[in-house]
């Protein structure tokens, strides 16, 4: 764990004393859970359901907000059962899947999602087309059902086929209305208009929180950050933490506190956990 700043131990502090009131908001894939070659094999870090609980007994609330489908969020992580130990902690567990598109609570128990956006079946039409001209036509098309991955983590040079693609793609999905979001060697398509910092103003309004963490590790995250920037121009006691790896660093610069992937965004929250329990007890 390392503070980018004097301002950010400021900052973590500040957040301790204020951690009753406050939402903690998690990325799934590269914060909770380790990248892996094939997306559907990812699962979340088998310490962070043990973490999770500990750390809702001492905040108001705990949100995964990732770009994943909900259900296969809730499934890779075994979220349902995190849920039911969170709520036994006197506290609620929140999902927002594919940006915020998708929500899911663990009172509420029910997904809900929006239809797929116009123009997703004729990006699709297109798409192995796009592939086979960026040479990349072998690389994995995940479809999130809202929305479009294509990875090209398993290509032999996956980040030459990440530039080769990026320009067509997005040009593709301009055509029809969608919008690009460039990742860890995957570009994702899909609607517009719903992105994780709305998801984190939705929190913000909805719980009244008081504070908010939110740790990330790519550009996905980059809007869940701007948002909680503003939050702390506001006044909010706010921390940002980047969950850092060798091939994305867009967001160090953006944190408060800078960690090492997974293992490293729990041993924070242990920390925040133990600190916020003593602030507590006086």
């Amino acid at each position: 764990m390392e503070f980018t700043s004097t301002e950010g131990e400021q900052k973590y502090a500040a957040f301790v004393r204020a951690a009753s009131r406050a939402v903690v908001g998690l990325d799934f894939d590269g914060t909770l859970s380790p990248i892996v070659d094939d997306p559907e094999r990812a699962r979340i870090h088998p310490e962070a359901r043990e973490v999770l609980v500990d750390l809702a007994a001492e905040v108001a609330a705990i949100a995964v907000i990732t770009g994943r489908p909900a259900r296969q969020a809730l499934d890779l992580g075994g979220l349902e059962e995190v849920g039911d130990a969170v709520a036994d902690a006197g506290s609620e567990l929140f999902l927002f899947g594919q940006y915020g598109n998708e929500r899911w609570s663990a009172t509420r128990r029910r997904i809900i999602s929006p239809r797929p956006p116009h123009g997703l079946a004729t990006f699709l039409r297109d798409l192995p087309r796009a592939l086979r001209n960026a040479d990349a036509a072998d690389a994995y098309v995940e479809d999130k059902g809202l929305a479009y991955g294509v990875h090209t983590r398993r290509l032999p040079d996956p980040d030459a086929a990440f530039e080769r693609l990026l320009p067509s793609l997005r040009e593709l999905a301009g055509r029809n209305g969608l919008v690009l979001e460039p990742g860890r060697q995957v570009i994702e398509v899909r609607a517009p208009g719903m992105d994780k910092g709305k998801a984190v103003d939705t929190l913000v309004e909805e719980l009244h929180a008081g504070a908010f963490l939110f740790a990330g590790d790519d550009l996905g995250d980059v809007e869940a950050f701007d948002a909680v920037g503003k939050l702390a121009k506001e006044g909010l006691p706010t921390l940002l933490v980047c969950s850092a790896s060798d091939e994305q660093s867009a967001l160090v610069e953006l944190s408060d506190v800078v960690v090492h992937g997974p293992e490293g965004v729990l041993d924070l929250l242990r920390r925040l956990t133990t600190d916020a329990r003593a602030a507590r007890q006086g």
